[in-house]
Parts: C-alpha cells; structure tokens; sequence
C-alpha cells in the first residue's frame, strides 16, 4: 500500500522520534516550578505535543511493515484515529478549564485542541478511504501525517518559548 511512500513515512516518522527525544528537554524547563502547575500543565500541554508525534511515528512505522494487507492498515488507522479524537477533545477540554494562573489563549486552544481534532477526523477519512480508494488514501494519511507533525512542532516551540520566558 505504501510503495513509493517509504521514504516520506520514514522522514516523518523519524523526525517525530526525534522530537520526542528534544520534549525530554524541554520538560527539564519545568524544573523548580510549583508542581501542581507542573502536572497540571504536563497533561494539557506536553502531552497532548508528545501523543501527535507518537501517532507519527506509529504510522511511519506501519509504513515500513512489508506487504501489510490494506485492511488491517485501515483498521490500525481506525483505531488511531478515534483515539486521537477521543484524546484531542480531552485536550481541548482541558484548555477551558477554570482555575488556570494565565489562561490558555486562543491559539493555545486552536492548536492544541480544534486543528488536532480536524486532522484526526481526516485521519479516519483516510481509514475509510483505504477500503475505497487505496491510492487516493496514502496521499491523505501523508497529509495527516505531516499536519500532525507541524502542529507538534508549532505546540514544542510554543511551549518552549513560553517557558524560557517565564524563567528570565
């Protein structure tokens, strides 16, 4: 199903590997802050960076599995999707939470909640698509992909900019 794809997938999956690797070192920006911020702020923000590119990763990888039959793709892209809804919405409810210290603002809430929950709704029209049109359905799972990996990237430079300047 991913022939000719290999090398987008593994671009992709590969660099969302390694920037979970770097939101290791970004989380290290929270030291010596209040803990309770600390976790509260882990669940609504890092997290939710580190899941999309787990998620990219994950689909790199299936990318790779040889001859893998187009509907167990689409099942595992099913069921991706959906947990990645079910996820982006908490996230978002997340973000409107009372009792935040400086609260989230709008592009807070549009890139770590709306805009993940419109590419996993696409995601699931790729699952579906691979039954329907098996050719037409990489170019949107690559789409997906890759949606998802700029948002994790917008998300880790938000957060990271954010939390150097709340040190200085």
């Amino acid at each position: 199903m991913f022939r000719g794809w290999e090398e987008f997938y593994v671009l992709v999956g590969s660099a969302a590997g390694a920037l979970i690797g770097l939101m290791f070192v970004v989380a290290t920006l929270t030291a010596g802050r209040d803990p309770t911020q600390v976790s509260r702020g882990a669940r609504v923000y890092i997290t939710p960076i580190i899941f999309h590119f787990a998620v990219v990763l994950v689909v790199g990888a299936i990318s790779e599995i040889p001859d893998i039959p187009f509907a167990v793709v689409g099942m595992i892209l099913a069921l991706i999707a959906v947990t990645g809804l079910s996820y982006a919405l908490l996230a978002a409810k997340r973000l409107f939470e009372p009792g935040w210290a400086l609260p989230p603002d709008v592009s807070d809430k549009c890139f770590y909640g709306f805009f993940p929950a419109i590419a996993y709704l696409a995601l699931a029209g790729a699952a579906a698509a691979v039954w329907l049109a098996p050719h037409a359905a990489v170019y949107a799972i690559g789409a997906t992909m890759l949606v998802l990996l700029l948002i994790g990237i917008r998300n880790a430079w938000d957060l990271t900019t954010a939390l150097v300047q709340q040190r200085s």
